[in-house]
């Protein structure tokens, strides 16, 4: 059973959907919160801080891409995991919402079990590391990466990274050099249970190369990608 203290909020402008998800993570132990559109779904997660956002995206007043935007720009709420719940399928909806910051995508209708799973795995991600870390703070000529703080500084400036780039970033760091594959990559960033489209990797390094002006990571042809320092 989860513990009582984890806090989901769940954001749709159905009321059934609403209710039909309550009702399921209820009985996981979770405490639930609901919203009925991206507005709400902002000003309640800066004030409760929920540890998951389980959001719809076609909402009225304000969409989930963009409220997704704002709560990952604001550093109070850009650690909260948020988890996109909808009846859009097409390839590039997923990558949009992973464009604006999403840790998962998932499409209706999607059965009780796999979205227990799906959310079991994102918090259990969020509440740890992506892997053994003796290392805290990564420095290469121009670029500091401090796992301690989540902080990222590049050419003596701090830059802000949602946290799927930061520990992309900073797993690729590791191991200056070496080249990892699509799956090392998805099993020690994303975990083994989140389904994710094969280029969200390829949409989180563009993202990281235009914050670092294309330099440090490398992409393999055909294996993968690597960091040089």
């Amino acid at each position: 059973m989860i513990k009582k203290a984890t806090q989901i909020l769940v954001v749709d402008d159905e009321q059934d959907i609403l209710e039909l998800i309550r009702h399921t993570l209820n009985k996981e132990g979770y405490e639930v919160h609901v919203a009925a559109n991206g507005q709400q779904a902002v000003e309640k997660a800066k004030k409760i801080k929920p540890d998951l956002i389980l959001m719809d995206v076609m909402m009225p007043v304000m969409d989930g891409m963009e409220a997704c935007r704002q709560l990952k720009e604001d550093n109070e709420t850009s650690d909260i995991a948020i988890i996109f719940l909808t009846a859009r399928s097409e390839e590039f909806a997923e990558l949009a919402g992973f464009e604006a910051g999403a840790d998962d995508y998932i499409s209706k209708p999607i059965r009780s079990r796999v979205l227990l799973s799906r959310i079991r795995a994102i918090l259990r991600r969020n509440s740890g590391s992506i892997a053994e870390e003796e290392v805290v703070k990564l420095e290469f000529e121009d670029l500091l990466i401090d796992r301690e703080r989540f902080m990222v500084e590049y050419q003596g400036k701090s830059l802000q990274f949602p946290r799927k780039e930061f520990e992309l970033l900073s797993f690729l760091a590791s191991k200056p050099g070496r080249v990892f594959s699509r799956d090392e990559i998805l099993e020690n960033v994303w975990g083994n249970e989140v389904l994710v489209v094969d280029r969200t990797i390829d949409v989180h390094v563009r993202k990281i190369r235009e914050k670092l002006d294309d330099r440090y990571i490398f992409t393999v042809k055909g294996v993968g990608y690597k960091f040089e320092g």
